[in-house]
Order: C-alpha cells, then structure tokens, then sequence
C-alpha cells in the first residue's frame, strides 16, 4: 500500500510512471523524495506544479548531505529558487558551507534570490550575442551552432531562464534569416580534424586511446596544470563529489592549510617487493607531475607494511627508476616511520566502538558472502585487551586479527586493520609483530602527511568509502581520494608473480631482461626517460583504462633518440672488400684498403630480371657510394671458397664526382671494434598472453623463440670505443642501440632499442 502511495506521489510531481517505479527501487532517493514532496505539498496547500516537481526531484537525487533538505525545499516550495541554474548554486552553496547555521542572506545573494530578470533585458542580452556573431550567422545560418548564442546571453543573466533565452534567440534569428530552406535543412558536412602538427605549433603529437590514435595537443604539465583536471582546490575538499563531512570537517581543513599554506601535496606510495613497470610510469608521471605542474610537493612513500615479500634491492631499485624519470621526491617516507601512531589511532578505533578482535581465519573471510563475524559485538573492553595481547605476539599467525566496522563499495565487509606476522622488518627489526594492512595504514598515512590529492588507479575505487570512513571515525584530516586508468600494454607481462616464472623458466634472465617492460628492463635496452615520460603524456590522463600497442612507446623512443644518439656505422655479418686501387692515405684517411660491409648481392642485372626491383647495393654492374668519404666503389671480382660460398671482394674506387651518381650510399668499417650485438623482439606472440581465450596453455607456452637474437662477431666503429653502459648511438641502416652493462674493457655489448623505421608487420 505504502509503495502505491509513493507511486502515485512520485508521478504527481511529473515524473513518468516508469521514472517512478525506477526512483522507489533506490532506498535513499525515494525517501528523500518522498520527504521532499510530503513538505512542498503541506508549505503549498495544494497540488504540484510540474516545475517544481522537477526541481524537487533534481534536489532530491543529487543533495547529499539531508540536513539541508528541509531548508531547500522550503525556498523551492515558496518559489524563492524556480530555475535549474538556482538549483544548482544552492546544491553547491551548501555543499560548501557544512556548518550550522547557514547565512540565509549570503545563502540568497549566491543564488539569485529576488532577483528579477526582465523580458526586456533577455531581449538584449540575446541581440547583442546575435551581433557579435552576425557575418558568420548569415554566411553559416541555420548551420551555426546556436548554443553559442544561447551560452552567450546566459552568462550575461545568469539567474535568467533558460526557456525565455531558448525562445527569444529563436525569434531573433527567425526574423534575421528568415524561414528555414531547403539548403538549411541540409546536414552539415563533417570537417575533418586538422592534424597537430599543422595547426598547432605546440609539440605534442598523435596520442592514443585504448590502443587508437586521437589527437592530443596539450603536454603533460598542461594536462595537469591548474583547472585541467577540475579537481579541488587545497583545502575545498569538501567540494568533491562524494567527500564525506563531519561537524569537524571544516576545522581541520583550516588546521590543514595553516600547515601546508594551500600547497598542493601529492604521493607516490610503492609496495618494496617488486620492480616498477610501464603502468608505474603513469602513475610516477601522474602524481609528481600534478605535484610539479601546480608548484606543489611529492611525497616518495614506501608502503612497508609486509615484510614477508620487502627487499632492500627494491627499495633502492624504486628510488632510481624515480630518479631516472626526473623526478625528485620533496621527501622520502616509510609507512613504517608512523607505526606508533597507526598502533594508538587503532585502540582508539575499538575505544569509539568502530574496530573489534575477530578471530575467523583467512579462508573463511574469502568470497564474495562471507559469513558475517561472530565477535562483532564483543565489548569494547575485551577488544583492547585482545589487541594488546597481540601487540605482544600471545597470538599465532591467523589467529587473530583486527577488524573495522563498515561495509565497502564492493561489499566486503569489515576489512582487517592489523594483522599478526612474526617477520623480522628491514626497519624496525622484532619490534613489532602485528603489522597494519593497506586499508587501514593508506589514508591514515596520506592524512599525516597532509596529501591534498591522493591520485591512485582505478581499482582502488572500491575502497574509497573506507578511506573517506577512517578518517572520519577518528576526527582526522581527511584527504581526497581522486581515481584514474592504469596504463597497460599488449604483448607484455607485468605480474611479479608472472616476471618471477619467466626468470625461473629461463625464458628472461632477470628483472631487468631488456625484452620485459619493467623500467629497469627499459633502461637496459635503452628506452631514453623523456621517451617514456613523453609517451606517459600521449596516452593522458585518463579516467578509463588503457592498453596500449608497444610500438607507440617505440615511437617516442625514436623521436628523442633520432635527435640525440650520435651516429655510428655497424656490419653484423661483414664481407670482406679489398680496393685493388687504393688512393693515397691522406685522400682517404678514415679509409683503409681493406674494408667491411654487408650490402652485397652476386647478381647480373641483365639476366637475373627477379633481383632487380628495389635492391640499390652493391652488385655486378652496380656500383655503389662509400657513406661519408665521397668515394664510389664498383665490383671487380669475388673470391669464393672451395664451397663456393663467398669470400672476399675485389673492387675499384673513384670520386663521386668523377661519374654517374650512384643509386645508394652504403655503410661501411674500416679497423672495427669487434663486439657482440643483441637484437631483441617481441617476447610474447600474441596480445594478449595471459588471456585464456587466446592462449589457452597460458603465458609461458606463448613466448616467441625468435625474441632474442646474439651477434656474438659484430663489427662497429671504432668511434665507440670508448662507450660507458646506457651509451647510445645510431648505427645507420641498422637502428638504435645502447650499451649494456654486461660490456667489458675489452668487449662492448650492445642491446637494439628499436629499429630505425616501425615495422610495417607490427599493429
């Protein structure tokens, strides 16, 4: 009977009888509703017109802080607020003023109360946008976009309405242009998009969305800069969709922003059990760029809170791949540095009844219903003793734990605060043997830290309402947790547990085996840091997640190295090639008689018809020019072996100006270094490797054995001699290549970055 009534009330304010139906299976909003049209009716005396039942419904499904629904109603149901645009300034004001009471005159004055705007002054505002824009309306006409007038007029009578706007620019043009034609009824064809790089001097270029190309102009910092990202400002965390308030709120905000002086205040939190990968470089990029672009600080946080899997390797591995990116934390912190402060917030969690000792054990807290704790409800008193006892490690592993009391978005249910672990921590040693998890240690440490923007990926949603919850529970500042998409690429593992079964397979040699891409692994091959970055800006910052094609990423390893890596000549299978005419040292002196190069082909182009299309090197009757000398060399004889494989080449030289330009400039060396070349490809074969669907027999049945191939006899310049690991060059023809750290004195090594040109073959 109840929801009859509520049905025949919702619909009496002009809502569908579907819309109404809908707006009863949701608790919350068809309470206040209900609530909402009870008083308007009572404040009324009468019936409701079907604009106010807009209103109150539109107050109804976005008020989320229901003290303030009564004081609301009573100004829509006295039509003291009658527009959207009312609506919307009074939603904010009180969303921005949490305290009691409100100013009801600087409430009235931020909402358009009273006044009055006159037919008179819309007929104006709505000529004058018309005029501003005459030339083009009567060229475009009906194709004009006529939002721009209707915006125009709007923001000169901001509290005007929007349907005496929308009617008096229809006149307006009506007896501008009059009638609409046939030419006006017309669809307006499609423009194409102009290409950055022809309209737009900024240096951005192609970005790429879910793996397709759009376009971006904008760089990372004026992604990040200012009003970009319409996050809040330092302080205005209460303007957050979603942000929780309290009657305390408002005065540690201002506690809040005596410390920090409304500086903006990021993080980048770690786990030190791992290596950091393509998808961290977002997030590095992210939160010391957002940091960066608002003249504010980053925190480098390493969240130590397990350590069973922490390393010292791990950390000092995390702090460079930080540093190698360019970026420099204002701080280097450990959760561990707040342990005595996250153990005394946690007893008086269970003193305000919000925590309790629960003693279920793993496996029966997992599923998606597990069964709820039968010591919930345990006294307060009991709870302090039994956390203390495992303060003092009275309880084996498992045997107990610390629980919260509050359901999250994805419906776990009271998430375990302290667990105990008797694992010595690289930090603090035996101290402790009860061990905070990331639930309850992550928002408590960023309010410590005073973080104004907690930025983490999207997974990470779910346990906003905990975050915001926590911190509340215990009167603390509380930060604002703002979600984005993580970064992932095909063709690529990232799992440490996976990267662990690779290296223990012998399919990748470590961490840092250049065909991964884990940063180290990158920096191995490589990959130049403003390349990544400048792919991390490519991809923006994006709310849903990406994956994205490697040879994106290989393209803005190009663009830096092709304006940065000095060029250096390399034979990988060398030929031997005397000049039988050799001219004096003094004319030739990076020459000498006898050389070494690849670009060769024992073809006659008379007879042999199916060789001849586009191959321009080195052949009977096809002479060809030494790079950088100005010489052309031209084939005189091979010398084969009793196999009958080729040898030796015997060949003439002259002056490039001494007769018809060669067809193509081939590289050469002369007195080489010998070294050894790694060319490296793909790891995987398919996409995606960990996809069932696509690779049933799982990752490691899908590992391409051609993706890495040694050159153990190279022959390069000897210009790079003196080459450190991470040099880089360009070897012509060949690509780009860097030094590897397993090179010698005597033996340089050298790992391919990537080839000069994208491979047509790869998407």
């Amino acid at each position: 009977m109840a929801a009859l009534d509520s049905l025949s009330l919702f619909t009496g304010l002009g809502l569908s009888e579907q819309k109404a139906r809908e707006t009863l299976k949701n608790t919350v909003l068809s309470a206040q509703l209900r609530e909402a049209a009870t008083q308007a009716q009572q404040t009324l005396g009468s019936s409701i017109d079907k604009a106010t039942g807009t209103l109150l419904y539109g107050l109804a499904s976005r008020l989320r802080d229901p003290r303030r629904l009564s004081f609301l109603v009573s100004y829509i149901a006295s039509r003291k607020i009658h527009t959207e645009t009312q609506l919307s300034a009074a939603l904010e004001y009180v969303q921005s003023h949490p305290l009691d009471p409100i100013n009801t005159e600087d409430f009235e004055q931020e909402c358009g109360v009273g006044v009055v705007v006159t037919p008179e002054q819309i007929e104006e505002a709505v000529e004058a946008a018309i005029n501003r824009h005459r030339a083009k309306l009567l060229v475009e006409r009906y194709h004009f976009n006529m939002g721009l007038l209707m915006g125009e007029a709007r923001a000169a009578l901001r509290w005007a309405d929007g349907k005496m706007i929308k009617h008096e620019v229809d006149m307006q043009v009506l007896h501008l242009l009059g009638p609409k034609t046939e030419t006006d009824l017309e669809k307006k064809p499609k423009v194409a998009k102009a290409r950055p790089g022809e309209t737009d001097r900024r240096t951005a270029k192609d970005v790429v969305e879910n793996g397709e190309a759009v376009v971006q102009t904008l760089s990372l910092m004026e992604q990040l800069r200012g009003e970009a990202l319409k996050f809040h400002k330092p302080g205005e965390n209460y303007k957050t969709p979603g942000y929780v308030t309290t009657p305390h709120t408002m005065d540690l905000l201002k506690q809040h922003l005596e410390i920090t002086g409304g500086q903006v205040r990021t993080r980048f939190p770690p786990e030190p059990n791992g290596i950091l990968h393509i998808g961290h470089a977002k997030a590095i990029n992210f939160n010391f760029g957002y940091a960066k672009a608002n003249n504010g600080i980053c925190f480098l946080r390493f969240d130590d809170t397990n350590p069973e899997k922490e390393e010292a390797k791990f950390f000092t591995a995390i702090y460079d791949m930080v540093a190698w990116l360019g970026y420099t934390p204002y701080k280097v912190t450990y959760a561990s540095d707040y342990f005595d402060q996250l153990y005394a917030w946690a007893v008086e969690l269970i003193c305000r009844g919000q925590a309790y000792v629960c003693h279920q054990r793993g496996e029966e807290l997992k599923g998606h219903n597990p069964l709820p704790s039968p010591w919930r409800d345990r006294p307060t008193e009991e709870s302090l003793l039994l956390f203390e006892a495992m303060r003092k490690g009275k309880f084996a592993e498992g045997e107990a734990t610390l629980r919260m009391k509050l359901v999250m978005e994805d419906g776990k249910m009271d998430p375990v605060a302290y667990r105990v672990k008797y694992t010595p921590h690289h930090r603090t040693g035996d101290t402790w043997c009860i061990y905070p998890t990331y639930d309850y240690t992550h928002c408590l440490c960023d309010s410590i830290e005073h973080i104004t923007h907690s930025l983490c990926t999207k997974e990470f949603q779910a346990r906003r309402s905990s975050y915001f919850w926590l911190c509340n529970a215990l009167d603390v500042y509380c930060p604002v947790q703002w979600e984005y998409g993580r970064l992932n690429l095909h063709y690529a593992v990232v799992s440490k547990r996976k990267i662990l079964q690779l290296v223990a397979a012998g399919a990748v040699r470590d961490w840092d085996d250049p065909r991964l891409f884990t940063l180290t692994a990158l920096r191995r091959r490589g990959f130049p840091p403003e390349a990544i970055n400048n792919f991390c800006a490519r991809v923006g910052v994006t709310v849903a997640q990406t994956t994205m094609e490697p040879h994106l990423l290989e393209a803005c390893v190009r663009d830096v190295l092709n304006d940065t890596a000095p060029r250096a000549m390399a034979v990988l299978e060398p030929l031997q090639v005397v000049i039988t005419n050799f001219p004096a040292a003094k004319v030739m002196p990076s020459v000498t008689q006898t050389l070494l190069l690849t670009d060769f082909k024992e073809v006659n182009w008379g007879w042999d018809e199916g060789s001849k299309p586009g191959y321009k090197r080195l052949a009977w009757g096809q002479p060809v020019g030494l790079r950088h000398t100005g010489y052309v060399i031209e084939l005189q004889h091979v010398v084969k072996g009793p196999s009958g494989c080729v040898e030796s080449l015997k060949v003439t030289c002259r002056h490039a100006d001494a007769g018809e330009k060669p067809k193509a400039f081939i590289h050469w060396v002369s007195q080489p270094l010998t070294c050894e070349i790694r060319l490296y490809e793909r790891l995987f074969q398919h996409k995606n490797p960990e996809d069932p669907a696509e690779v049933p027999g799982g990752f490691l049945s899908d590992l391409n054995p051609a993706s890495l191939q040694v050159v153990e006899a190279a022959l390069v310049d000897c210009s790079v001699a003196l080459a450190k690991p991470f040099d880089k060059f360009q070897f012509e023809r060949l690509g780009y290549f860097s030094v590897d750290p397993d090179s010698n004195q005597g033996q340089l090594v050298f790992n391919r970055t990537v080839t000069l040109k994208e491979d047509p073959g790869k998407v």
